[in-house]
């Protein structure tokens, strides 16, 4: 069964610039827009989304086909799942392209609104299957604000262009440190990088998001919910998304 819905890859330059993170939480604002969602951990190598959802669980199969694990309202397939504890893959190239196919085309999504992936950093050998494998692939560029972040996020905006995905637009991720209770902004990684990366890639910037505040227990959350300082970001980010590609989809009908 073939993924239907709009497919929303969300890539970086680098590791460290909180892409999983992003990615998992703009699933999560999207289905908290009664869509349905999916989001798939193609960052084979460092994959993090099941530690980021709490996932224990392992997909069931029937008939040979895999149903996804379900967590948080998402649907959700990671190489995690295929691992014993934090064990590391260590596959070569056509592995790789051959595990996109097998969650594209081997797991009963069912329908879907919108199927998130969670690209690995850089511009190598999944990037590279991707774009031949899903070429209507929409595309999201987390950044830091930092210029080493931003130049080398460049790189994986170029190979979008040059593939004919439609970037959505560029997320300014730790933009800024906010104290509690306070509207003073600190830019701990520099100011305007992200602003500055969109205009390079010619497109928009979608958000600034800033850094998570930690919880009560001094712990800083992976999962934002109505009790941390980024719901709301997340929410108006999926709000934004959901806008443009609903305007996109009248456009062409």
């Amino acid at each position: 069964m073939m993924i239907t819905g709009n497919v929303i890859a969300v890539t970086s330059g680098k590791g460290g610039v909180g892409k999983s993170t992003v990615s998992v939480n703009l699933a999560l604002a999207l289905s908290r827009l009664n869509k349905n969602v999916a989001i798939i951990d193609l960052d084979i190598y460092g994959f993090s989304v099941p530690k980021i959802l709490n996932i224990t669980d392992r997909p069931k199969t029937i008939n040979n086909k895999i149903i996804p694990v379900g967590s948080h309202g998402l649907s959700v397939m990671s190489t995690g799942f295929m691992v014993r504890g934090n064990n590391p893959i260590v596959w070569r190239g056509p592995m790789l392209g051959r595990m996109i196919e097998h969650f594209f085309k081997d797991v009963i999504w069912g329908k879907l609104d919108y199927v998130i992936l969670d690209m690995p950093p850089g511009t190598g050998d999944v990037a590279l299957d991707l774009h031949h494998m899903v070429p209507e692939c929409k595309e999201i560029i987390v950044t830091t604000p930092h210029p080493t972040a931003t130049h080398v996020a460049e790189r994986a905006g170029t190979m979008a262009q040059n593939t004919n995905h439609e970037i959505l637009g560029v997320i300014e991720n730790m933009s800024y440190f906010s104290p509690p209770d306070q509207d003073k902004k600190y830019y701990l990684f520099g100011k305007g990088g992200g602003e500055t990366l969109a205009q390079t890639l010619d497109t928009k910037l979608l958000a600034s998001l800033p850094m998570a505040l930690p919880n009560e227990n001094g712990e800083v959350p992976s999962i934002f919910d109505e009790t941390t300082n980024l719901f709301v970001h997340f929410n108006e980010l999926a709000q934004q998304i959901d806008g443009v590609l609903l305007h996109q989809k009248t456009a062409i009908n």
